[in-house]
């Protein structure tokens, strides 16, 4: 410890016991030296206090300087009301006395509890906050329920107040006690949200007591709070969002600011993408990005259920989300596998010869019916060609000669048709 300090409580020590003298003069006949060790201990109570004030910190030091200052103003203001000098068997000054320490030690004991309040950098910014206007942003549920402001405002992104209204918390609990399981679910992970964000360092948030019972709507609530606060709503409702922007109210959409994160694409970029399912047009195919984004590709239902590249040609940009819409330049060399039918089998196993037996021969049809092309008579069948050598090869074992045909007027054999010719049969060997 420097020799300094000694000094100045070498002069301390002497200063009170000098000042105690005063107060009561010491003297020897009688003894009395009740003067002097008064002086002894407020001297000793002084350096204790001292050993007291080294550990701690300066923002501490100055809450508790302030906190006494604020007790000791509030305790002259209450001695000025109060009748101290009519409390009977009290003399007025202990009354003051007890009701200054009273209000200076409370004063300083809370001062110093929140010494952190003033600490250079809070005082800094508390100056900044005086001097500036407020930045209230008002959470709807819809917002709180999607819980990506969570994580927007863990990024540091998100500055200011956020504020949430009591009767945006009342509707966020209805929803969470529904009989409803979904509901319900959705309502606690809501006020997980909001128990996520209000830890968080980065942020402040305050609840509204401030209510409106004459307007019924949660949304138009919003919007008059926003008004009073001069504030911001967060929402994802896309009907609030326009009702808002139509009475002058600020809105922050979560939606827009997902889709204007989104990796930008341009006209003529190759990507890759998984066609999933059919487009609504013919021959198209629709495909998503990692992110949710739609992409639709003509002629590419022919891929459908592979990894195909394609071709940006133009994005659409809505309230709704981003669409990109490609071509295929594969498209017309790629050849699709044609689909079995599981009742029919494969065509190509059906066709066979080049023709399709499920479509009938119109020669073998007419055949069928017994009729010549053309339309002549019917043709008997005994004197077919194919029923002629049937009956020449199905002897009875005998080597013999057909009988040659009697040639009669009218009432013989019938004549060969015309274009037959009658030869005999070989011999059997």
């Amino acid at each position: 410890m420097p020799v300094g300090t000694y000094i100045l409580r070498a002069i301390l020590v002497l200063l009170s016991v000098l000042l105690g003298h005063q107060m009561m003069p010491a003297s020897l006949h009688p003894l009395d030296l009740r003067g002097p060790i008064l002086g002894l201990l407020v001297a000793g109570l002084i350096i204790a206090l001292e050993y007291l004030l080294r550990t701690l910190e300066l923002n501490v030091l100055l809450g508790g300087l302030a906190g006494l200052l604020v007790g000791g103003a509030a305790a002259g203001v209450v001695v000025a009301l109060l009748p101290v000098e009519g409390i009977p068997d009290l003399p007025p000054y202990v009354v003051k006395g007890f009701l200054f320490l009273l209000f200076g030690y409370s004063g300083m004991a809370i001062g110093a509890a929140r010494g952190e309040r003033f600490s250079p950098g809070s005082l800094r910014t508390a100056w900044a906050e005086g001097t500036q206007r407020h930045n209230y942003k008002i959470l709807d549920t819809s917002v709180i329920i999607d819980g990506r402001i969570a994580d927007v405002c863990e990024t540091g992104f998100l500055d200011g107040t956020l504020v949430v209204p009591q009767f945006v918390l009342r509707e966020l609990q209805y929803i969470a006690d529904s009989q409803d399981t979904l509901k319900r679910n959705r309502g606690r992970k809501g006020l997980e949200i909001l128990q996520r964000i209000k830890k968080g360092p980065d942020v402040r948030v305050i609840v509204s007591e401030t209510d409106f019972p004459d307007v019924k709507d949660v949304d138009m609530k919003l919007i008059e709070l926003a008004k009073q606060l001069s504030g911001k709503i967060i929402t994802n409702d896309f009907n609030l969002n326009k009702v808002s922007q139509l009475r002058g109210v600020q809105v922050l959409n979560i939606n827009e600011l997902a889709n204007s994160l989104k990796p930008v694409v341009l006209p003529g970029e190759i990507m890759r993408v998984f066609i999933l399912k059919e487009g609504k047009e013919p021959g198209q195919g629709v495909g998503y990005l990692d992110d949710g984004t739609m992409v639709v590709v003509d002629q590419g239902k022919k891929a459908l259920g592979r990894t195909i590249e394609v071709s940006v040609t133009s994005v659409l940009q809505t309230t709704a989300g981003k669409m990109i819409f490609c071509r295929w330049p594969e498209a017309a060399a790629f050849v699709e596998e044609p689909r079995r039918d599981s009742r029919l089998g494969d065509r190509r196993d059906l066709v066979r010869n080049g023709r399709d037996p499920r479509v009938p021969d119109r020669r073998e049809t007419e055949r069928r019916d017994g009729e010549r092309p053309g339309g002549l008579a019917p043709i008997p069948p005994s004197a077919t060609p194919g029923a002629m050598a049937t009956a020449l090869a199905s002897g009875s074992g005998e080597d013999r000669a057909p009988e040659p045909p009697h040639e009669t007027g009218g009432g013989g054999a019938a004549a060969l048709p015309h274009g037959l010719v009658d030869r005999p049969a070989a011999k059997a060997e």
